[in-house]
């Protein structure tokens, strides 16, 4: 009895000596290791020689501070909204008397939060703040073995006061990117 019509006819053909003895399969897979012997290597020495990135690379969050030290973030909640997978969390706060040196709005985020493990470096936060206050920079994310090292705080986030702590994120601005094209350079 025959279920279907796609049957297919098997030869059982006898193997000839040189299959047999399996030798000149064994050369061409020698010769295959041969050349790729003498090919150019692409791995790297990694901590003495690093790897460049692409200039579209995305990396460890920052959130920006503007010239005069007052963090930039208005805990609007775009960037939570905007979002995909749900990794970022705020709470937004009233600035009190004497915290205009601080922030620079009247409402900033007290608590504001990324799971770096749910985050997939998609940019969507980035191109939804109004204020240009987060960025994702060219830094690597350190690995760990506990998770709760992976939900960065405003502590690991809000870039330092001091000029030599700032982060540059010039090559990701809008405002200056948007000049650049417009110019047709």
């Amino acid at each position: 009895m025959q279920l279907t019509n796609r049957s297919k006819n098997v030869v059982n053909k006898e193997m000839t000596f040189w299959e047999r003895i399996y030798l000149p399969a064994i050369f061409k897979g020698m010769w295959t290791t041969l050349k790729h012997f003498f090919r150019k290597k692409n791995t790297l020495n990694y901590p003495e020689e690093k790897r460049e990135f692409a200039p579209v690379y995305r990396g460890w969050h920052v959130l920006k501070r503007d010239q005069q030290g007052r963090e930039n973030c208005t805990a609007c909640g775009l960037c939570a909204v905007a979002c995909p997978a749900e990794a970022i969390t705020m709470e937004a706060a009233e600035r009190k008397k004497g915290e205009e040196n601080l922030y620079r709005e009247e409402k900033y985020a007290a608590v504001y939060e990324i799971n770096m493990l749910r985050c997939i470096f998609c940019g969507l936060c980035e191109e939804a703040c109004p204020k240009e206050a987060i960025f994702l920079t060219d830094r690597l994310i350190p690995a760990d073995y506990v998770r709760q090292n992976f939900i960065f705080g405003k502590d690991m986030l809000v870039e330092g006061v001091e000029p030599e702590k700032r982060v540059d994120v010039t090559v990701r601005q809008k405002h200056i990117t948007e000049k650049k094209t417009a110019v047709g350079v």
